[in-house]
């Protein structure tokens, strides 16, 4: 499949006439839309912000990729756009944008699809193909110049030769897996062609792993550069030079890599997840990240199960409190299959995939099983999400303790380390610690909190969900945010459901509440953030906190403290109600399967929102637009 099966005239705008980053966005959008690319441009568009939101896709060189996949899609598609001033999209490099490729994939779209869409983002790291795009007159000359582009690709698909002797490896890796992962990799191969230096890349894309390393690439090479922003397969580079960097790094700095692995100015790597310094000044650790990654990684891979398995719970409750009890009176054989899948089995998985995922983030793969063994013994023997977390951690550490203890055995001993030792002394050691020291402490603790909390005065109660309301708005998805989520799902598996009914009505506040101000006052907001207006109005009702930050992103000063004012009264006004939510996810959703009365808690939600509104729109200051578009 070639590129130009994806763009197509209709997908091209030569002159852009938007003139800020959710403007573009939305203009690219409309285009895909109207070409019938899209089943639903708002959905795509949550993705687009969704992604936005992670790290910027102006990657810099006056080129923007904003990309999503997603079930959106229609079929795979990309719009070009062109300014000739150029739009500020908060570009790595700091300068404006200047050329756009937005990629539409879908979820189910094929390897084929994918690697066409990505391999565009290759082509754009060449300058001379960029001139020819600045220059085109008409679609035609923008389609016939990726054409002869790919014509000329194919003719080099050779790998990348040299007169050196040296041969680095480097490995490219994004989170979406289209755009990033190709164009770091395709500037590293073009930089090492430039030096002359023997360059392999492999790549970590949506479409799998291509080019992969093998046993013999990694012996010989010289050094190895990991440019990715997930986690990718590290065990195999034990005693080679590593440089870990994120993956816009390659993209931004192929020959200081490229020359950092030349002149040996690198860690070595340690499969106990250390580093040997070569340099202290250079050298890092790239096993120990710090204490927040590695949580995160645990919240992240469990959040599947804690969305699916706490909203189905709370379906069943809709039957009754009790009706999934077959001794109960309002017994229902639905409720009870809802709360069997939900509860006996997604949900009770929460708190062991939560310590096993910590346990991997720390030690790679060998500290999983152990994590999860750890994390399934704080499940069951009542210690809750706070022994889960310590079980992660601990089994990490401990593995990558072993690893060290281990690293002296023969080589020969080698291959029976992930399969037998690692698993056994690691399931052990946590199992043993869990047991005896950790578990029956944790298990008071929750209990003497789970007691504080149901024993909190209404003032306390109040307090609280004011400051777990207004922690929802800081950062909008951060690791404020986060914190106070989490502590709410550990609320929710300690049978406490006030805090996260807090937290959720205070994370709905920040996009419902400047969705309401861009409606009530027009003149301080620009048309194409009262579009986003619009949309904020259904992320709102989805409890994604997320599609508030372009507006702060563009007023700091103004609409973060409208936004943690509006939340922390909405997330006060739930306490004062009496609301508990079982569910930790769901928005307007999971609603009327709240404990209390529903109605109060719409109303804490909508006191919030309007808070949020009328500060705003007090705070922002007009801007400057045409009446007609004022009165779009």
């Amino acid at each position: 499949m070639k590129i130009t099966d994806v763009l197509t005239k209709d997908t091209i705008l030569l002159n852009l006439q938007s003139q800020s980053k959710e403007a573009v966005i939305d203009e690219l959008i409309e285009k895909l839309y109207t070409a019938g690319k899209l089943n639903d441009k708002e959905a795509y568009k949550e993705a687009i912000l969704a992604r936005e939101s992670q790290s910027t896709t102006g990657i810099g060189e006056g080129i923007a990729i904003p990309h999503a996949k997603t079930n959106a899609v229609r079929e795979p598609a990309i719009a070009f756009g062109r300014s000739t001033d150029g739009i500020d999209y908060e570009s790595l490099d700091g300068q404006n944008a200047h050329l756009f490729f937005m990629i539409a994939a879908y979820e189910g779209a094929n390897n084929d699809h994918l690697a066409t869409l990505s391999r565009l983002s290759s082509f754009l790291m060449d300058p001379n193909f960029r001139k020819k795009l600045e220059s085109a007159a008409t679609e035609k000359e923008i389609l016939d110049a990726i054409d002869t582009k790919e014509k000329e690709m194919e003719k080099e698909e050779t790998p990348t030769s040299s007169s050196s002797k040296q041969k680095i490896l480097a490995v490219t890796a994004c989170l979406t897996g289209i755009a990033h992962t190709y164009m770091a990799a395709d500037a590293l191969k073009a930089k090492a062609k430039e030096m002359d230096v023997h360059l392999k890349v492999e790549t970590n894309g949506s479409s799998g792993i291509k080019n992969a390393l093998t046993k013999e690439d990694i012996e010989e090479a010289h050094a190895i550069i990991v440019a990715a922003d997930k986690q990718v397969e590290m065990e195999r580079f034990n005693g080679k030079h590593v440089i870990q960097v994120p993956v816009a790094q390659g993209i931004r700095k192929p020959q200081q890599l490229i020359q950092q692995a030349l002149d040996q100015d690198a860690p070595v790597y340690k499969s106990n997840g250390e580093t040997t310094k070569v340099d202290e000044k250079k050298a890092t650790s790239p096993g120990r990240s710090g204490f927040y990654k590695h949580l995160m990684s645990g919240v992240s891979n469990m959040l599947p199960f804690v969305v699916g398995g706490g909203i189905l719970i709370a379906i069943s409750f809709i039957f009754g409190i009790n009706a999934a009890d077959p001794k109960d009176p309002s017994y229902h054989p639905i409720a009870e299959a809802l709360s069997t899948i939900g509860g006996g089995n997604a949900f009770a998985l929460m708190i062991p995939v939560l310590a096993g995922f910590i346990a991997m983030s720390i030690a790679d793969r060998p500290g999983f099983a152990p994590g999860m063994v750890g994390g399934f013994m704080a499940a069951t023997g009542g210690a809750g999400f706070l022994g889960g977390l310590i079980a992660g951690f601990l089994a990490g550490y401990l593995v990558l303790g072993l690893k060290k203890l281990f690293s002296s055995l023969p080589q020969s001993l080698e291959g029976i380390k992930p399969v037998l030792l690692y698993p056994l002394f690691g399931i052990l050691l946590t199992g043993l610690i869990m047991m005896f020291i950790v578990i029956e402490p944790v298990k008071a603790l929750n209990d003497a909190l789970t007691l504080w909390l149901k024993g909190m005065g209404t003032g306390n109660l109040v307090l609280l969900g004011l400051i777990l309301g207004g922690m929802m708005a800081v950062d909008m998805g951060g690791p404020i945010n986060k914190a106070a989520f989490t502590f709410g799902i550990a609320m929710i598996d300690a049978g406490n459901f006030a805090p996260h009914a807090a937290i959720m009505a205070g994370g709905m506040v920040p996009p419902l509440g400047l969705a309401l101000s861009t409606t009530l006052f027009k003149k301080k907001y620009t048309k194409a953030e009262r579009e986003a207006g619009k949309t904020n109005y259904i992320m709102g009702a989805s409890f994604i906190t997320e599609g508030a930050i372009p507006f702060a992103a563009a007023d700091p000063g103004r609409v973060i403290p409208a936004a943690v004012i509006g939340s922390a009264v909405a997330g006060a006004l739930s306490m004062v109600f009496g609301i508990g939510l079982p569910a930790p996810h769901g928005g307007a959703f999971v609603i009327p399967i709240v404990n209390g009365n529903p109605l109060l808690y719409v109303l804490a939600i909508l006191i919030g929102s309007v808070v949020t509104a009328f500060i705003a729109g007090i705070l922002k200051k007009e801007v400057q637009e045409d009446k007609k578009e004022l009165a779009a």
